[in-house]
């Protein structure tokens, strides 16, 4: 049966990816001066930051119900980093469509956008990786069974 974790843990990984492919194409694009990479990424930033409300949404669900006992603490701060994350993808992404809409090209604009990219790509490892303490150290999410095999006896 599909769940709010399962749910979760598959669209997660697709904002983190464009965001960090997207953060990588903004630096190729600064140094080489290719424009190709500079849209690319613009438009890999606005689908992360999409990616992240889905993923945020998404892990709020799969949140519920988890936040007694030992997961209480580790919960609340990956709640915490995904919502600070959040915020940067929106941040980032509405500073880089007002300057595509305004058409306002400015050396200091530039810098201002790739700080705030670098911030968002600190601030989703630092989620990323709350998370996966979350899973892996705390086995949040995680249906410990064995799966049934039915009846295998021989004749």
């Amino acid at each position: 049966m599909l769940t709010s974790p399962h749910i979760h843990a598959m669209v997660i990984h697709f904002p983190i990816a464009l965001i960090l492919v997207g953060f990588f194409s903004e630096i190729i694009a600064l140094i080489s001066k290719k424009q190709f990479l500079k849209n690319t990424s613009f438009y890999l930033l606005l689908l992360g930051a999409l990616g992240a409300i889905v993923a945020y949404i998404s892990g709020s669900y799969a949140g519920d119900g988890m936040m007694d006992g030992i997961l209480q603490k580790p919960m609340e701060l990956h709640e915490e980093a995904a919502t600070i994350t959040l915020w940067l993808a929106s941040i980032t992404a509405l500073f880089r469509v007002s300057l595509y809409y305004f058409k306002y090209e400015r050396t200091w604009s530039k810098w201002v956008g790739v700080i705030l990219f670098t911030a968002l790509v600190g601030s989703v490892a630092r989620t990323g990786y709350l998370g996966g303490q979350l899973v892996f150290q705390h086995g949040a999410g995680i249906e410990l069974a064995l799966p049934d095999f039915g009846d295998q006896s021989t004749n």
